[in-house]
């Protein structure tokens, strides 16, 4: 039984604590959308009654048997938690072995990413190709200039790599499919994938990135997949191919990729995530004409908070059950 649930105040980065509270709690109601989705604060009257309240302060938690949070804390042990929500998937900053010894469950957002992370990476694929984004830089300039004539270009018949093939990948994959782009993918097991024309082992990934024009990574930062796209696998890609990173930012060796961009040996990048987050204002990667730097936002979207408490309320019905959680990490 989860009898009190808190909402770290660190969700903030994504959408409002309050907003998560009202769509799990129905006497607060759902002030923050309209009310037609599965999220939208109404009790399915099986998931048990419980207080749902936001928490910021080590004090606050006091009380509280399960979180759900973005940010991790030392605190969070001595709590006296039961269950911790990550609402992202990626859950690299969570101890895992402290927890398990406390006998803390921790479940991950996964699954609910697909679509806008794979609709921000047709994004940066189509600023890349249609050259959008320095329309925008020379615009801030008031600067009415065509490219060269042989910069634009279209996606179709392009070819773009997908490392990593798990709920972002797949709906990256998709997506490219849908543009007439020839995918290929790197997963552990090369098992067919839709949307992906051939799959390859990490092992074979300086193989799978020869000849692509993207390379989109989506794979989550495991002590395996820590430094995966490195030097080799960087000098492996085309002189005009492009690094989408979505992942995380420890999946990418970054000096390797900016000494390559520096030199113009890459067309470019976009990057959601860096190794240090914030991005620092003095990073070089802010002033390279053809990078593209979004603020680890490439799974935002209006309706996260929704998706959140979908994922919350069925674990909370399962604990209520004494059902196995979904999306359980630990």
């Amino acid at each position: 039984m989860v009898s009190t649930l808190g909402i770290h105040e660190s969700v903030e980065l994504l959408f409002p604590p309050t907003a998560l509270r009202d769509a799990l709690d129905p006497a607060h109601g759902d002030s923050a959308g309209d009310g037609d989705s599965a999220g939208d604060g109404e009790s399915t009257g099986d998931e048990g009654s419980s207080e749902v309240r936001v928490v910021g302060s080590s004090a606050e938690l006091e009380g509280c048997d399960a979180l759900v949070t973005f940010a991790y804390e030392e605190a969070f042990l001595s709590a006296g938690l039961s269950w911790i929500h990550s609402v992202q998937a990626g859950v690299d900053r969570f101890p895992f072995d402290e927890l398990e010894e406390r006998d803390v469950r921790l479940t991950n957002s996964t699954g609910i990413h697909g679509d806008a992370v794979g609709e921000t990476v047709l994004g940066y694929m189509t600023s890349f190709a249609r050259r959008l984004h320095r329309y925008r830089d020379r615009g801030r300039d008031g600067e009415w200039k065509h490219p060269e004539w042989d910069e634009p270009f279209t996606l179709s018949g392009e070819s773009l790599c997908v490392v990593g093939l798990g709920t972002l990948g797949r709906g990256i994959a998709a997506r490219a499919d849908a543009c007439a782009m020839d995918v290929v993918g790197v997963r552990r097991t090369p098992t067919p994938v839709d949307h992906v024309g051939e799959v390859y082992t990490p092992e074979e990934i300086e193989r799978a990135v020869a000849d692509a024009r993207f390379v989109a990574v989506a794979t989550p930062l495991t002590e395996e997949t820590r430094g995966l796209i490195g030097a080799d696998e960087l000098a492996a890609m085309p002189d005009d191919a492009y690094l989408l990173n979505v992942s995380r930012g420890g999946v990418v060796d970054e000096a390797a990729l900016l000494a390559e961009l520096e030199r113009d040996r890459l067309a470019g990048a976009a990057l959601d995530v860096f190794e240090t987050e914030p991005l620092p204002e003095d990073s070089p990667f802010w002033e390279l004409d053809d990078v593209i730097v979004t603020p680890h936002a490439a799974a935002t979207t209006r309706d996260y908070y929704r998706r959140i408490a979908d994922i919350v309320r069925e674990n909370r019905r399962r604990a209520v059950a004494g059902e196995p959680f979904v999306n359980r990490v630990v």
